[in-house]
């Protein structure tokens, strides 16, 4: 299947078949151009992206099941496949073409293959995850479900999961993570004179712009009638009045928008370049500024409230800068997570009630070495901080204080003071495009790399019994 009968896959369904992964953050210059999602069927290594917090992720095995494929010793079962193939399914966009089921479900065996087999080179390599960073990761999941461990265990046993297979998928997709993170990158390196190349003469470096553009999706069945689109509309006007007058943009998204790919983003895409978004949004948002929300957009899809979150313009040389502070409360070994959020609560309704001030409670609370300082964190750029952290920021307008949110050192509240946009310098420009030139070549990497270890590895198809 060429790209033009299925244009959309090339750019998420990759992600989706490595739903559950792990972020790393880079400096903030060197993420001023992140790549789009997906170029091939194989999965990619994604730009900054947190522990996945669905917990669908593997059941109790089919008393039918059959192998359909052995990698290097390594059985994928049709369970397996149909698993992942449902997830792809329900995480498509709203608009999205999905393939014929013969076609997907080739794809997705693919991919999977393709995991086996990075999987078996990091543990030849010596790689692997420490139980302990195991279990913290699982204990966030829950967390951001809003459920203590107890409650997600019960959960996925409710649900038909088996928390030790959930346990031992989540330990692979970490793995998959780091050993393409460490076998990838170094097969690209970018000379002096290819960025000044860059800098001098492409078009990227002159004109293009990245966007990053949140929205709350609300669907309009192809078949509506007059009176059911009229009827949305009007829900879709009134939650862009709600976003336009300050009301959490995340918390809109969570409880409105029926594009369930970016619930965990605060309604977010990530920063892209204008090229890679639909036109009609990259209109919406020209003539306001970062942190506005614009009129409502109509789409195939349906009525779209879109916010800009951050602009960055290559030919200004220009990136957006937060200001915020926080409170942390730290979590230790074995600690229940939902004690943490709890505690987290109380003092949000305290400041949100007047009863204490954002600088009183992080004085008096907060276990980072900005609480002195009454939380304050200074200016930050893209990728200064974990994802969790960033997310929530780039879903605040200044002055709002976010929910609790759960990161790898504990449970923040967090509040957005300030945006402003910022030159870069020669420096920074050049390690701009320096980036630029490596994403553009990651995924040639990636296959090329991806295709080696294929090669070498013994992969059996199997029949249908």
């Amino acid at each position: 299947m060429n790209d033009r009968t299925f244009p959309g896959a090339r750019r998420w369904l990759p992600l989706i078949c490595m739903s559950l992964l792990v972020g790393t953050a880079t400096p903030g210059w060197a993420q001023l151009r992140r790549p789009v999602e997906g170029a091939s069927v194989a999965p990619r290594i994604p730009g900054d992206r947190s522990l996945s917090t669905e917990l669908q992720i593997s059941g109790a095995p089919r008393t039918t099941d059959y192998i359909v494929a052995v990698v290097n010793q390594e059985p994928i079962t049709h369970t397996e496949v149909d698993k992942r193939v449902q997830r792809v399914i329900e995480s498509a966009p709203a608009n999205a073409r999905l393939p014929a089921a013969d076609e997907l479900r080739r794809q997705v065996l693919d991919a999977l293959i393709d995991e086996k087999v990075q999987l078996s080179h990091a543990r030849n390599l010596g790689m692997g995850v420490a139980e302990a960073e195991l279990d913290t990761a699982i204990e966030n999941i829950a967390a951001q479900n809003q459920m203590t461990m107890t409650e997600l265990q019960e959960r996925m046993r409710s649900d038909g999961l088996d928390f030790e297979r959930y346990r031992s998928s989540l330990r692979e997709q970490i793995l998959i993570q780091r050993v393409r993170e460490r076998e990838v990158t170094p097969r690209i390196q970018i000379s002096e004179e290819e960025v000044n190349r860059f800098l001098a003469s492409d078009p990227a470096a002159q004109t293009e712009s990245a966007l990053n553009l949140a929205h709350v999706l609300i669907k309009v069945p192809e078949q509506a009638s007059p009176q059911e689109v009229q009827k949305l509309q009007a829900k879709a006007e009134d939650i862009q009045r709600k976003a336009s007058a300050g009301v959490s943009f995340s918390q809109l998204v969570k409880q409105f928008s029926d594009d369930r790919s970016t619930h965990d983003s605060g309604g977010a895409f990530g920063l892209r370049e204008v090229s890679a978004l639909p036109e009609v949004f990259v209109k919406a948002v020209a003539t306001i500024k970062v942190g506005e929300v614009a009129p409502l957009v109509r789409s195939r899809a349906g009525f779209h409230i879109i916010k800009l979150v951050e602009r960055e313009n290559a030919a200004q040389a220009s990136y957006t800068q937060q200001r915020a502070r926080h409170i942390l409360l730290r979590s230790a070994p074995g600690q229940n997570t939902r004690e943490l959020i709890d505690k987290m609560q109380v003092i949000r309704r305290q400041i949100m009630e007047g009863q204490a001030s954002f600088a009183q409670q992080a004085r008096q609370h907060s276990e980072d070495g900005s609480g002195a300082k009454g939380g304050e964190l200074g200016w930050s750029s893209p990728g200064q901080f974990v994802p969790e952290f960033e997310k929530a920021v780039l879903a605040l307008q200044p002055g709002q204080i976010s929910e609790p949110v759960v990161s790898r050192y504990g449970v923040h509240l967090i509040q957005l003071l300030e945006r402003r946009e910022v030159q870069l310098s020669d420096a920074q420009r050049r390690e701009a495009a320096r980036s630029v030139l490596r994403e553009r070549r990651f995924e040639s990497a990636y296959e090329e790399w991806a295709n080696e270890l294929r090669a070498a590895a013994y992969v059996e198809m199997r029949d249908a019994p």
